[in-house]
């Protein structure tokens, strides 16, 4: 079934809804499908069939040892979506003033959903619904620079980088530092995001095909780019999830509800003493910005190998000793890595380094300066 008639399918069954709702009630629509694009198709056939969505939350409804756990990657959680009926005096909106709405409201939210233990996937898809209010409450939103509206697609892509953003701060600069996490995420290479995202989450274990995907796309990647262009992640069955989607989606559509094209499917992130790749920290492809989760283990790669001149050259050469983005990072995979290992002993080994001479270059520098001002 192709997304298109799928989303009329749905819509005409919300409009029904819609109809047959009274003006003050409420809609309450519950889904777990792990695919974004499966949400997405089902956000855009509740917009179109006149509902505003106003609140959405992650609630677990499946029990971890059931059979279909035990054997796929189900998520443990359904989404709840509230809606109420949007009124027929709704106007079109305009983009720009749509995402601002959005994002003055959803700051609130996301802190919330923080601080009530929301975690992982779910806390992408628990700042949908407050996201989404801004968006729905118009017919169509139309686009001030350019023709066409703006799909639910394009909003949400808007919506899960402000998200992601939330999270990767959190991870590198910790609970209570304000805005200073969304700054520092904000600097962040997607790479790099999507490296501290899934570390943070499932560490280096497996992890459900699902919910990368959706780390991915809310970093604007995909899982084939992270695998193939960048080297971060490993399937599990040798294959993308992007690769097998067509493959299964028919065999799915009449198999166990609870599954999904990505049933069984696991996607590991690669260690750093994995990415042996030469050009690693050195170049990036198609000449595109260097991550700097690649400069970290390029550096824990010279380290390891005892050279401690490379080691320098390359911070020097890169600006990295005064670069407090860097620092962080180095800081977030500590805490990371578990205590012990040998990931853990260089991480800090590298972290000292460059905290000490750092420290003394800076010193030199000043006494340069402050000799030729004499």
């Amino acid at each position: 079934m192709s997304k298109a008639v799928y989303e009329e399918g749905m819509a005409s069954a919300f409009l029904a809804c819609n109809e047959a709702l009274r003006d003050d009630g409420h809609l309450v629509i519950v889904f777990a499908h792990k695919h974004p694009n499966a949400r997405e198709t089902l956000v855009a056939a509740v917009v179109r069939s006149g509902f505003v969505v106003t609140a959405s939350w992650p609630i677990q409804t499946e029990r971890a040892a059931r059979t279909n756990a035990i054997s796929s990657a189900s998520l443990a959680s359904s989404v709840w979506l509230i809606c109420k009926k949007r009124p027929i005096t709704a106007r079109p909106g305009w983009d720009n003033q749509v995402l601002e709405d959005m994002r003055r409201n959803i700051r609130e939210m996301l802190c919330e959903f923080w601080d009530a233990g929301i975690r992982g996937p779910d806390f992408v898809w628990a700042a949908t619904g407050p996201a989404l209010e801004a968006y729905s409450k118009h017919p169509v939103v139309k686009k001030a620079n350019e023709p066409g509206p703006m799909m639910v697609g394009e909003f949400l892509t808007h919506v899960r980088r402000i998200v992601v953003d939330f999270v990767v701060g959190r991870v590198l600069v910790g609970e209570k530092e304000g805005d200073a996490e969304l700054a520092a995420a904000d600097r962040l290479d997607e790479p790099t995001a999507y490296y501290l995202l899934h570390r943070h989450d499932f560490g280096l274990e497996e992890a459900p095909a699902g919910a990368c995907i959706l780390y991915a796309i809310s970093c604007g990647l995909s899982d084939k780019e992270l695998a193939d262009t960048w080297d971060l992640i490993g399937f599990s069955k040798g294959k993308s999830a992007d690769e097998t989607e067509d493959e299964e989606a028919d065999a799915d559509a009449e198999a166990d509800p609870d599954a999904d094209q990505d049933s069984g499917s696991k996607v590991k992130l690669k260690t750093w003493a994995q990415r042996k790749g030469r050009s690693l920290g050195l170049e990036a492809p198609g000449g595109k910005p260097i991550p700097l989760i690649d400069r970290v283990h390029c550096l824990m790669h010279l380290w390891k190998a005892g050279d401690l001149s490379k080691v320098d050259e390359y911070l020097d050469s890169n600006g990295l000793r005064r670069q407090e983005l860097f620092k962080r990072l180095l800081q977030s995979l500590i805490e990371l890595s578990p205590h012990g290992s040998e990931e853990r002993a260089l991480l800090e080994s590298l972290s000292n380094h460059v905290q000490a001479r750092g420290a003394v270059r800076d010193d030199y520098q000043a006494k340069l300066v402050f000799q030729k001002d004499a």
